[in-house]
């Protein structure tokens, strides 16, 4: 289990990147996809690539599972296994909403008391929800994610030229350990 003190130091890393990144010349594009049926974004996704961060370092086999909760929030349970598939199992469990329903693509993560950060669902496949690329109000922050622990390459690539075009950069993107890539 995550230690209440590292889902604080997650949070204030968040926040201060996000003030940070404000002031900084480093522009990101962080338009939203206009239209997420939340119902069907709910389940299981594996993490593909990350940029690395405190507060996932060292983690292989990364999932992300998103479910309703009873006071109508999204319930956020991540996790994964520390330096290796057979690792020790870490967890951090937290809520998320859609502030402005006219904007599904722009929501908020808490995954301690009421602070809250951008969840920004940058792409999308928009017809089976297999993959979606993530980011926040910070260049520092980015993920792509899939429903399969391995993307289709094509897709993949085509997620990492959108996000060169959003401005990230990708030298520090890394690909995530997952469990069918083990052969």
């Amino acid at each position: 289990m995550i230690r209440p003190t590292t889902t604080l130091l997650f949070i204030c890393t968040v926040l201060m990147a996000q003030c940070q990144s404000k002031n900084t010349d480093t522009m990101i594009e962080s338009s939203v996809v206009k239209n997420v049926e939340i119902d069907k974004f709910l389940g299981t996704w594996y993490e593909i690539a990350r940029f690395p961060h405190s507060f996932e370092k060292d983690l292989a086999g990364v999932t992300a599972t998103y479910s309703y909760r009873k006071d109508g929030k999204i319930e956020v349970l991540n996790q994964g296994y520390q330096h290796s598939l057979d690792g020790k199992h870490k967890s951090a469990k937290g809520k998320a909403k859609v502030p402005n329903p006219d904007e599904p693509g722009r929501l908020k993560v808490s995954f301690f008391l009421f602070f809250y950060g951008d969840y920004l669902i940058l792409e999308l496949d928009q017809e089976d929800y297999q993959w979606a690329m993530i980011g926040t109000g910070s260049p520092n922050y980015f993920w792509i994610l899939s429903r399969t622990p391995v993307m289709d390459e094509e897709v993949y690539k085509q997620l990492i030229a959108n996000a060169e075009k959003r401005g990230y950069d990708l030298s520090r993107l890394q690909k995530v350990l997952q469990q069918a890539e083990i052969k």
